[in-house]
C-alpha cells in the first residue's frame, strides 16, 4: 500500500507537470461558454412550405404558407433542400422537396408540409417529454460534449505519461522495484478516473442546473466511469504496444475515423445507419445520453459487457507491461 501510495502521488505530478489539469479546465470553459452562450440561444425555424395552387382550390390560411405563380418559382424556391413545395394542380396534391441527404430531416419535412397543408391546430398537440426545449438541448449537448471529451482525455492523457515516463527510463526502473505491475497500472487508472469524474461533476453541475445535476449525477457517474476506464485502458495498450508518440498520434488519428466520427454522425447529425448498432462507441454514448435525461434504458446485459471489457483490457495490459519490463531488461 504505501509503495501504491508513492505511484499515485508520482503520477499526480506527472500530470500536473504536464499541465493536464489546465487543459482539462480550458477545455471547461469553452465547453460551458460555447453552451451557454451560443447553443441554447440558438433557434432553429420551420421549415419553409410554399404552395402552387393554380385552381385555388386552397380555400385555407396559414402564417406558415406561401403562395407561389408557378411550378418554376416553388421549386426554385426549394432548392435550399430545407423547404417543402406543395403542388395542388393535380387532383392529389403533391409534396415536392429535394433531399437534404437525411432521411430522418426529409421525414419530418414532409410531416410538416402535410400539417400546415391540412391546418395545424394548437389544441391538437401532444406532450411528449417533460423537458423544454433549452433544458432538453443542455442536456443533449452536455451529453455530447462529456462523451468526446472523456473519449479523447483518457486516452491521450494516459499515452503522454507513459511516453515520458518511457523516455526517463521509469519503466526500466520500475522493473527491479519492489512494486507489483498491478499497482504501477492502478496508480495510473485512479488518478485519470477521478480527474474524469471530477470534470463530469463540473461540467454537468455548470450546464444542467444544481438541483437537476444532484438527480441526474448517480447514474452519469456511472456511465463516466465506464467510458473512462474503458478509454484509460485502450490508451494504456496502445501506449505500451507503440515505440513512440508518433506512432501513437497516427494510430489516435486512424481510431478517431472509425471509432468516434460515425457516433457524432449519427447522433449529432441523423444520419441513419443500419449497421451502428454493432458499433461498441455507439452503445456507450446512447448510455450517456440516457442517463442525461434519467432513463433506464440501459440493460444488465451492457454492464455485463462493459465489465467484461474492462476485465480484458487490463489483463492485456498487464500482460504487454510484464513484456515492455522485459524488453528494457
Amino acid at each position: 500500500m504505501e509503495g501504491f501510495l508513492q505511484l499515485l502521488r508520482k503520477d499526480m505530478k506527472m500530470i500536473l507537470s504536464g499541465r493536464f489539469f489546465l487543459l482539462a479546465f480550458l477545455s471547461l470553459v469553452l465547453y460551458s461558454c460555447y453552451i451557454n452562450f451560443v447553443y441554447v440561444k440558438i433557434e432553429q425555424e420551420n421549415y419553409h412550405v410554399y404552395l402552387y395552387d393554380p385552381q385555388n382550390s386552397f380555400s385555407g390560411e396559414s402564417e406558415y404558407l406561401t403562395e407561389v405563380n408557378d411550378r418554376k418559382e416553388m421549386e426554385e424556391a426549394c432548392a435550399d433542400r430545407t423547404s417543402i413545395g406543395i403542388d395542388t394542380s393535380a387532383d392529389i396534391p403533391e409534396i415536392y422537396m429535394l433531399s437534404s441527404g437525411i432521411e430522418t430531416t426529409d421525414h419530418y419535412r414532409a410531416i410538416w408540409a402535410e400539417a400546415v397543408l391540412n391546418g395545424i391546430k394548437e389544441e391538437e398537440a401532444e406532450i411528449i417529454g417533460m423537458y423544454n426545449k433549452e433544458e432538453k438541448s443542455r442536456r443533449e449537448i452536455t451529453a455530447e460534449f462529456l462523451f468526446f471529451e472523456l473519449s479523447a482525455v483518457g486516452f491521450l492523457g494516459l499515452a503522454s505519461v507513459l511516453f515520458k515516463e518511457k523516455q526517463m527510463g521509469v519503466i526500466r526502473v520500475h522493473g527491479i522495484l519492489p512494486v507489483s505491475k498491478f499497482a504501477f497500472i492502478f496508480s495510473k487508472i485512479c488518478v485519470f478516473l477521478l480527474s474524469d469524474l471530477l470534470f463530469t461533476v463540473l461540467l454537468t453541475l455548470i450546464n444542467v442546473g444544481v438541483f437537476d445535476s444532484f438527480i441526474l449525477l448517480p447514474g452519469i457517474l456511472v456511465q463516466a466511469g465506464v467510458l473512462s476506464l474503458i478509454m484509460t485502458l485502450t490508451g494504456f495498450l496502445c501506449a505500451v504496444w507503440l515505440s513512440d508518440f508518433k506512432q501513437f498520434s497516427l494510430f489516435y488519428l486512424v481510431f478517431a475515423v472509425f471509432a468516434t466520427t460515425p457516433v457524432f454522425l449519427v447522433g449529432q447529425m441523423g444520419v441513419s445507419w443500419d449497421f451502428i448498432i454493432y458499433h461498441p462507441m455507439y452503445h456507450l454514448f446512447t448510455a450517456m445520453k440516457s442517463a442525461y435525461f434519467n432513463k433506464t434504458s440501459v440493460s444488465f446485459p451492457y454492464y455485463f459487457t462493459c465489465i467484461g471489457a474492462i476485465g480484458i483490457l487490463f489483463y492485456m495490459v498487464w500482460r504487454a507491461l510484464i513484456r515492455e519490463v522485459a524488453k528494457e531488461g
